[in-house]
């Protein structure tokens, strides 16, 4: 697994801490600066291992960052990070991780109100000391406190982007174990919700002590919470609990079906296998003979327990899948045609070196046509969006330009003049109709002003549905999963409106987005609203993160007819001239 986002990490922190101590700027931005670089490394920089020179050859990685990366790849650590946490008090760094806090403000409680810690900070909160301080009025107070809150909330409770990774790579290794046959991944992480507890693991294997000891003794691995014949826990050192079950082959699919959840789909299939006259449990289902204990334990042999589908069948109910085994789906109800990422043939919503991507327009262009796309929309920031260096009228006057040259020259892929033009506060865009209108399509986006109130908002965004240049509305929240929770508007006069207006929602299928979210999803699918699935792409491998976004959509019952991604080339160019029209 790379280094690089804990080592960007370290940067990252180091600059906050810096900044907390009131450091000078140039020391702060260039921490920020090399963190940015390292995060966005194609390549593992473990590979740079006693090879300074190498890692000052790349681009903005000085002598003295080149030996701080060194010594974290030999030592798992940088003292100058250590040094600089002992002397500040140790709590002002959880401060950094409150939603909406800064360190400059973390600063401020430090230095002028004696705030050091999370809970020095609720007590600051509830006794008024923070409205003692200037430009600290209620309004703002609120909005930390349900900041707290809200982290709070959030628990422990892991990114479905980091968790499925994390499951992925460890059945990778433990595949290779001998005697091992299939491993697969259960519990939330296979139905695709958005954050995970923890990550249940299935295995057959014909040797389980050798699986259990190389579970236990992986490289992040940092405590063994049990170790038996059919059950191992751990805690890696990224804070995640995994569990290891070892399961009969021949009784696989019940304890695939059993782990897999959820607890009510489990409690709704056992009731139905009750009025059947039957038992169901994680070893299989099994014909009810009114005999004490568990019917496997009394030699019973089961109906059916090999795969999951051999159980619905038993049951006489339709094979659903993962994602729809929530409370909210029936287990009667034939599942809707889902749609898939084999079905994805565009992406409407990636970004260039022109603005705040890594490719340049050939290697965006090059990437999805790689991917037997039909159709890419090149829809970098506009001017508004300084932070990420959005085009001036100018500016996306000559990308235009240039979007068309390469549309001409590359052949087997319709390449779009886009852009992702920020919603402003008020509901304006962020350039007038006569830019717009040269534009190929237009993916519209909130971006700042994400603390409105819900009627702001809701006027906001259905200001941008109404548009008539406008194609998409892209990640209508603004939500980041477990850090900020975004605008909370009318949700349902949002996908009223965009169904009126021919206006397509976006989900994002940046796993630390994933907005819409699944209900949002479910309900637009019952208005009728189209919904476009995009990666946000800004470097290659995101193009990958189709498959978040994909799970997202799946949950809310979305079907390739309602997604317009999956839409042939003259559907989509059709629609897209005709909402102009």
């Amino acid at each position: 697994m790379s280094i690089n986002r804990k080592l960007s990490t370290q940067f990252d922190t180091i600059a906050s801490v810096l900044e907390v101590m009131g450091a000078n700027a140039f020391k702060i931005n260039a921490n920020r600066r090399v963190a940015r670089i390292i995060k966005e490394y194609p390549t593992d920089l473990a590979e740079f291992a006693g090879d300074k020179k190498g890692l000052t050859s790349i681009e903005g990685i000085g002598s003295g960052s080149a030996d701080r990366i060194l010594e974290f790849i030999d030592t798992g650590q940088i003292n100058e990070l250590t040094q600089l946490a002992s002397e500040i008090p140790e709590g002002l760094i959880d401060l950094l991780e409150v939603p909406g806090l800064g360190p400059k403000t973390v600063r401020r409680f430090w230095q002028e109100a004696e705030v050091t810690s999370l809970d020095e900070l609720r007590k600051a909160i509830s006794d008024g000391r923070l409205e003692s301080l200037p430009r600290f009025g209620t309004k703002k107070i609120e909005n930390i406190s349900d900041s707290l809150a809200f982290m709070e909330a959030s628990g422990d409770r892991m990114r479905l982007g980091t968790a499925l990774p994390i499951a992925e790579s460890l059945i990778e290794t433990l595949l290779q174990v001998p005697g091992t046959r299939k491993i697969e991944y259960a519990g939330s992480l296979r139905r695709g919700r958005e954050t995970i507890g923890d990550i249940d693991l299935l295995a057959v294997s014909d040797d389980p002590d050798a699986l259990a000891e190389a579970f236990t003794t992986g490289p992040d691995v940092i405590k063994i919470l049990a170790q038996g014949k059919t059950k191992c826990s751990v805690r890696l050192e990224r804070g995640v609990q995994i569990d290891l079950r070892m399961i009969e082959d021949s009784a696989f699919g019940a304890a695939l079906m059993y782990f897999t959840g959820s607890k009510e789909h489990n409690v709704e299939l056992r009731e139905r296998a009750i009025k059947a006259g039957q038992r169901l449990n994680e070893y299989g289902l099994f014909p009810d003979d009114g005999g004490e204990g568990t019917p496997q334990s009394r030699g019973i042999q089961p109906v059916a327990s090999r795969t999951e589908e051999d159980i619905y069948e038993a049951l006489e109910l339709p094979w659903q899948p993962p994602e729809l085994r929530e409370q909210r789906d029936s287990a009667e109800d034939p599942p809707p045609p889902l749609v898939t990422t084999d079905a994805i043939r565009a992406e409407l919503h990636a970004h260039t070196n022109a603005s705040d991507g890594v490719m340049t327009l050939r290697e965006l262009v090059e990437q999805a046509k790689s991917r037997g796309y039909h159709t890419i929309a090149v829809t970098d920031h506009s001017k508004s969006s300084g932070q990420a260096n959005g085009l001036s009228p100018d500016r996306l006057r000559a990308h235009i330009d240039a979007i068309h040259e390469i549309n001409d020259e590359i052949k087997g892929i319709r390449v779009l003049a886009g852009s992702e033009v920020d919603i402003l506060a008020d509901g304006r865009l962020d350039y007038d109709d006569e830019l717009l209108a040269r534009l190929d399509i237009v993916v519209a986006s909130p971006h700042a002003a994400l603390t409105q109130d819900s009627k702001k908002a809701t006027s906001r965004l259905l200001a941008a549905i109404e548009h008539p240049l406008v194609h998409i509305i892209g990640h209508p929240t603004g939500r980041i999963i477990n850090k900020r929770e975004g605008l909370s508007p009318d949700m349902p006069r949002l996908f009223e409106s965009a169904v009126e207006h021919d206006t397509v929602m976006e989900i994002n299928a940046n796993p630390l987005r994933l907005d819409l979210r699944d209900t949002h999803v479910r309900l637009a699918v019952e208005m009728g609203c189209q919904i476009a699935i995009n990666t946000d792409s800004h470097r290659p491998e995101d193009f990958d993160l189709l498959r978040y976004g994909i799970l997202t959509a799946r949950r809310g019952r979305l079907g390739p007819k309602q997604c317009i991604n999956a839409w042939t080339a003259r559907k989509l160019h059709s629609w897209l001239a005709g909402k102009r029209s």
